[in-house]
């Protein structure tokens, strides 16, 4: 039985794992399977820094009755690499805050195929480049599209246990979901989640080792960048100025569209039509 009162996280934070061997050396994966792939030193610092940043966001701004008495529950990559990421997070949090860890083999990241050696790789991601990156699928691997169905499967898991309450979050919590992935997942994830194009999925940058980006519940009922993050950070992501613009509105309810009615980019396919049927004039 689904619960009445579902209890809407107030934040969403998408999280890269910290950097890996693989990022500072490409050869790494011709002798190591991608999952098995490890943090750096350097890497374990970036996620215990990273811990302590995300708690104090978290605290900072969880000012009301209900925030006061936060908690986390976190969603992992199941990949070595964001695993490590997480233990080194979670020094940042007391037991108290944490009220679960699931993995999540959803979220993982894009299968480039097995062991890959680098020069092959090399003019493989140039013919990526070539083609697209979202609809390019590797050999023995997979597209961004591929990735993007998945993480649809694990959206929607996610909001069933939202509905049904699975997170056992207490009326006086305010729960906060932390989803540590990868660069590639993260903003599929996000394309999915805003309902954006394939073209703007293209324009977007990666998220550094360790950055994470906080989706907050806005006064319009949406999820927004724009409480945590400036218009300039946004822009540094690759958004353009409309997918901003889109974040703004999304604060107070003010916006003039919704991509749930499919009418942001109705211009696009639209625009030579007659405003009126001949038969109304």
């Amino acid at each position: 039985m689904v619960n009445e009162k579902k209890m809407l996280p107030k934040r969403i934070i998408l999280m890269r794992h910290g950097e890996s061997a693989g990022n500072i050396d490409a050869g790494a994966y011709a002798t190591t399977p991608d999952h098995k792939i490890p943090l750096t030193e350097e890497g374990r610092a970036q996620a215990r820094e990273a811990g302590k940043k995300m708690r104090a966001l978290i605290s900072t701004h969880s000012g009301s009755a209900c925030g006061k008495n936060w908690r986390v529950y976190f969603y992992v990559s199941p990949y070595e690499r964001t695993r490590t990421t997480l233990r080194e997070v979670g020094k940042g949090f007391s037991r108290k805050r944490v009220i679960g860890v699931r993995e999540e083999c959803r979220i993982r990241e894009q299968d480039f195929g097995n062991f890959q050696v680098e020069e092959r790789m090399r003019a493989v991601k140039e013919t990526r480049e070539r083609f697209g990156r979202f609809f390019y699928r590797f050999p023995e691997g997979e597209s961004a599209a591929d990735v993007y169905d998945r993480v649809s499967s694990f959206l929607e898991s996610m909001w069933r246990d939202v509905d049904m309450n699975r997170h056992q979050v207490d009326p006086s919590s305010e729960l906060n979901l932390v989803i540590v992935s990868h660069g590639l997942t993260s903003r599929v994830f996000l394309t999915k989640w805003f309902k954006w194009t394939v073209e703007e999925f293209e324009r977007l940058n990666n998220f550094g080792n360790c950055e994470f980006r906080v989706m907050e519940l806005g006064a319009s009922g949406e999820y927004t960048f724009a409480i945590h993050h400036t218009e300039e950070e946004m822009l540094d992501w690759g958004m353009s100025k409309d997918m901003i613009n889109d974040q703004k509105e999304r604060v107070d309810g003010c916006r003039v569209t919704s991509n749930d009615s499919c009418s942001l980019h109705l211009h696009e396919y639209f625009d030579l039509l007659d405003v009126t049927d001949d038969d109304e004039e």
